[in-house]
């Protein structure tokens, strides 16, 4: 297969097959043959070759009765040669069959094979042939042999062709020149069947300009005959159109002979025998089918485009037909304004209602030469030298000492179109705007041009050899090597579109960007991550359906200003402060080691402080290291900030700290499924790199849209674009099963997340929050820990470029990479398109053990030993740092011993008592006969004994009184009596001795 890139493109003629062949080949004697004869003979009685029902004899056949056929070609590889009578033709005598020529025979390019014979001829004028191939660049509509195959496909609402918006109306539609695919994300096939004689091949022009389309060629074998299917798919994700596939001019070699040439189509001609094709009708001449020649239209009233088939009449000139442009700059720093006439010219000016062209040459001050430009006293502006600036008005002068010009191209001036500039047109469906310019300068700034019709690819190219940072910056290793940034805006009435490509080494062109409709005045801003040869192409489309008459020619694209920085072949507008050596005088300049910024005081080299990295702007002055974020540090060269998976946070006097590190490998999240309006089932497939590998980024992300894999991709070059790398990327995948791919399909490729910013349990960094009710509340007390990241690249729906957050969370209960989810409010992971969500669940991301995640328990005291255990505190919130300590063996002292400490205790408790009765028992006893004394005394009324002062016995005091008992009871007796004082009143009588006379 043989496939050329969207490019100009000319041929055109109608689609022909040779003649083919009816009847199988075999030799006569065969079943088969006996079969084909049967069927010649059915032919020539139906025509009259054989005598007529009515007995009357037929007229014998002539040469113009009947024409040969060669019959199907046999195992042997050969065939025979028959005569066929024409339609409504009744004659006799047909030629006998003759063998043929084999199968494998044919003429080559601008020959036929002249049957009578089996000789090949030259065609003629006005004709041609391709031997043994056909071709198709004839589109008013579809070819024969040609059909559309959409795909059905049954989803969960049902199958689609059921549905009011299923594919039924999808197809490949003829333009005219091409043949252009569906816009829609139905599958349609274009296919063709050809059953091929020998070995050949199919060669077709393509344009195919739109990453938002699959589409893919190839050929299925089956029977002996190839099956070709040119087969796209739209992705459609949004509400945004995609670009369709445009074919044409298809040949396919190795299909037949060709027993005859075919006329060349209106528009061609062939002036010469055995042509192979025929060639376009120039401008204002027209030819019709078969022509030998051109025919030239009248010149003064009528005009046509090239490949024209007829003249078509001059409209009269309007404002639409001419343009301006600005001469370039007289020694009189004087630019003069010219009118010119867009060409080609079809417009009369010598008519009713026609206008004029504006007269020229008014002279206008020059603006000044773009900056690193001077023009020295000529008329034109020239570079300066190496080693000086300017900043386009003055002289070019030399930096000074200890500075270095900043090299770069800086284009806001537009009277020429600087040297490294080029402009185009390109149309893969007309070549009307061949070799027009598609942009025009216009002082202050560029603007599309006229081009042919309003779906010209008007182009603007910028081609720069490299990138490369000034000596001074080359101690900053960052990713950034440059950028380029442009302004402008679009005025638009209807659905243009600016594109801005970009391609690396000459390889492959992508878009980057694209900007619809009309846009207010902006800039944008493209990063250069690496020292490759870049063309930047600006591409401008007005309408992007076809139209015979010009209705948005006032639709334009303007450009100020185009800026790239640290080009390698650039100019410098100014002079930025560089490192001198220690030894060093003059203005030379030496690169400082990387992670060094250049001291303002001394000029001299100095490196960073600890976890900061180095600007990749700027490195003058201390500034320049710019601190990293919370929980990062620097790499050695202080190019990045980067988190080396290790986080420590306090907590209520207890620290926590957290070991990602299992988590650094690329973690991956397939979200959905989604479904578009037409079935088309896809996933956001989402590849997280949480910590990277000392500031690199080892998410990929591709788009296989293409048919490449990963693998040949990382295999072939480095400069493939479609392979992203990132700490978050982004990718849309169409499972095979919902198209019918060979595998699935993964586009749409994007970077969420390319610079490192920190890592803290706060929920707000650099602008990025992620709210409380985003996701669920944690199960625990223990904090979630929060990453965060954000991209360099900015967008029109993202000024600022992208952001991402990763919230870890510790779950025991998934362990290993556990589980990444999104916001149940944001399905696809934003909300707003620009700030993505990632929930991390996962045992890993908890925090290290301490001794306060587990606690001891101690066991029963055996034989003089007891065990202490450890274990962990239930739920577990931890993971690895410290172990379990081992069980702890330890003596102890047994029950029997406590026994009999217990017994003694008792004993000598039990003794105290008894002598504590007896003690207070006596005590009792001494009382009760004081009392019983004083009781008698106080009674005895006749009595003139003085009172008792105490009833208790004096100290020195001695019992003198006889104490005489009526009744002696036992030292137990009294006891019971004692015990018993209060149930029974008791008595005793006690004689005491009179101190009366015995007189009285």
């Amino acid at each position: 297969m043989r496939l050329l890139a969207p490019g100009p493109a000319r041929g055109r003629g109608r689609g022909r097959r040779a003649g083919a062949p009816r009847c199988g080949l075999s030799p006569p004697w065969s079943p088969a043959w006996i079969c084909c004869w049967a069927l010649a003979g059915c032919r020539a009685a139906w025509a009259g070759d054989l005598p007529s029902s009515s007995g009357r004899p037929l007229p014998p056949c002539l040469e113009k009765d009947y024409h040969f056929e060669y019959t199907e070609c046999d195992s042997s590889g050969s065939r025979w040669r028959v005569a066929i009578p024409n339609s409504a033709v009744d004659c006799s005598g047909l030629p006998d069959p003759v063998r043929g020529k084999e199968c494998t025979f044919s003429c080559a390019s601008g020959e036929y094979l002249e049957m009578k014979n089996q000789v090949c001829s030259k065609c003629g004028e006005g004709t041609y042939s391709l031997g043994s191939g056909i071709k198709f660049d004839e589109w008013d509509e579809l070819p024969a042999g040609f059909s559309n195959v959409a795909t059905f496909m049954d989803t969960v609402v049902g199958p689609s062709d059921s549905r009011p918006d299923g594919c039924n109306n999808s197809s490949w539609v003829p333009r005219g020149n091409y043949i252009e695919s569906n816009r829609d994300d139905c599958t349609v096939s274009l296919i063709y069947a050809v059953h091929l004689k020998k070995s050949g091949y199919v060669f077709f022009e393509y344009q195919y300009v739109d990453n938002n389309i699959f589409f893919e060629f190839f050929v299925m074998l089956k029977s002996g005959t190839n099956i070709l299917y040119w087969r796209t798919t739209g992705i459609l994700m949004g509400s945004k159109a995609v670009k369709p596939v445009l074919v044409k001019n298809i040949t396919i070699e190795g299909v037949a002979y060709t027993s005859e040439c075919f006329p060349c189509k209106p528009g061609t001609f062939s002036n010469k025998p055995g042509s192979f094709i025929c060639q376009v009708c120039p401008r204002n001449t027209y030819s019709e089918k078969g022509a030998k020649e051109c025919i030239k239209c009248e010149e003064e009233s009528q005009f046509s485009e090239e490949g024209s088939s007829e003249c078509m009449e001059r409209p009269p000139c309007t404002t639409k037909d001419y343009f301006q442009i600005h001469t370039p700059c007289d020694e009189e720093g004087k630019t003069q304004i010219m009118y010119k006439w867009i060409e080609p010219k079809i417009c009369r000016e010598d008519v009713t209602d026609a206008i004029r062209l504006p007269p020229s040459g008014e002279k206008k001050d020059c603006p000044p030469c773009n900056p690193g430009f001077y023009n020295n006293g000529s008329s034109s502006c020239h570079p300066c030298p190496p080693g000086t600036f300017s900043d386009g008005t003055k002289e070019c002068r030399p930096c000074p000492a200890g500075m270095e010009p900043a090299l770069g191209f800086e284009y806001k001036w537009w009277n020429v179109l600087p040297g490294n500039m080029k402009t185009s047109c390109f149309n893969v469906g007309n070549s009307k705007c061949d070799g027009m310019n598609g942009w025009e300068v216009a002082g202050d700034h560029i603007q599309s041009g006229a081009g042919g019709s309003d779906n010209d690819y008007l182009i603007l190219n910028l081609h720069i050899p490299g990138f490369k940072p000034p000596t001074s910056m080359t101690g900053a290793m960052g990713s950034e090597l440059g950028r380029i940034t442009f302004v402008f805006e679009t005025l638009c009435s209807a659905d243009c579109v600016l594109y801005f490509m970009v391609d690396i080494n000459r390889k492959s062109t992508n878009v980057v960007e694209s900007w619809g409709g009309t846009k207010e005045k902006q800039a944008y801003t493209h990063i250069i991550f690496k020292n490759a040869t870049f063309t930047f192409t600006w591409a401008f489309q007005r309408t992007n359906q076809g139209q015979d008459n010009r209705r948005f020619i006032n639709d334009m694209v303007k450009i100020y200003s185009i800026t790239a920085t640290n080009a390698v072949d650039g100019v410098a507008s100014s002079c930025r402060a560089c490192a001198l050596g220690s030894e060093q005088s003059g203005s030379s300049c030496v690169p400082c080691p990387p992670g060094h910024y250049i001291e303002k005081e001394t000029n001299q080299c100095k490196e960073c402080p600890p976890d900061t990295y180095l600007s990749i702007h700027q490195v003058y002055g201390k500034e320049a290291c710019i601190p990293c974020g919370p929980g990062s540090r620097s790499t050695q060269d202080h190019s990045v900030c980067y988190s080396d998976c290790f986080f420590h946070h306090e907590k209520e006097n207890q620290s926590l700290h957290y070991d990602f590190s299992n988590l650094s490998s690329v973690g991956s999240l397939m979200n959905g499924p989604s479904f578009t309006s037409k079935g088309t089932k896809y996933f956001h497939f989402f590849n997280i790199s949480l910590c990277g590998h000392e500031g690199k980024k080892m998410a990929l992300c591709t788009n296989n849209i293409t048919d490449f894999t990963v693998k040949e991709m990382v295999a072939g070059s480095d400069d493939y674009t479609n392979l992203v790398g990132a700490y978050v990327c982004q990718s849309t995948i169409i499972p095979s099963e919902s198209k019918g791919f060979r595998a699935a399909l993964s586009s749409q490729s994007i970077i969420l997340a390319d610079t490192f910013l920190g890592v803290t349990v706060e929920t707000t960094l650099q602008n990025i929050n992620i709210k409380e009710d985003m996701f669920p509340l944690p199960p625990s007390q223990i904090p979630d820990v929060h990453f965060f990241y954000k991209s360099s690249t900015t967008t029109t729906s993202c000024v600022n470029g992208r952001s991402t957050a990763v919230k870890m969370r510790c779950n025991p209960t998934k362990p290993g990479a556990g589980m990444i989810s999104v916001p149940s409010k944001c399905p696809a992971g934003t909300c707003d398109g620009c700030t993505f969500y990632f929930l991390w669940e996962s045992a890993e991301a908890c925090p290290l053990c301490t001794e306060h995640d587990f606690h001891e328990i101690e066991g029963a005291c055996k034989r003089g030993f007891q065990e202490t255990l450890y274990v962990w505190n239930e739920p577990k919130w931890c993971i690895k740092g410290i172990s379990l300590p081992e069980k702890k063996l330890s003596t102890c002292e047994t029950v029997d011993f406590w026994l009999k400490v217990g017994a003694g205790v008792g004993a000598f408790t039990a003794v105290l008592l008894v002598a504590l009765t007896c003690y207070f028992w006596k005590k009792n006893r001494k009382l009760e006969y004081k009392y019983s004394k004083l009781v008698m005394t106080t009674n005895s009324k006749e009595c003139e004994l003085p009172a008792a002062d105490s009833c208790a016995i004096m100290e020195g005091e001695d019992n003198e009184e006889e104490v005489v008992y009526s009744n002696k009871q036992s030292l137990l007796g009294k006891l019971k009596s004692l015990a018993t004082k209060e149930k029974e009143d008791h008595f005793e009588s006690v004689q005491l001795k009179s101190s009366r006379s015995p007189n009285i």
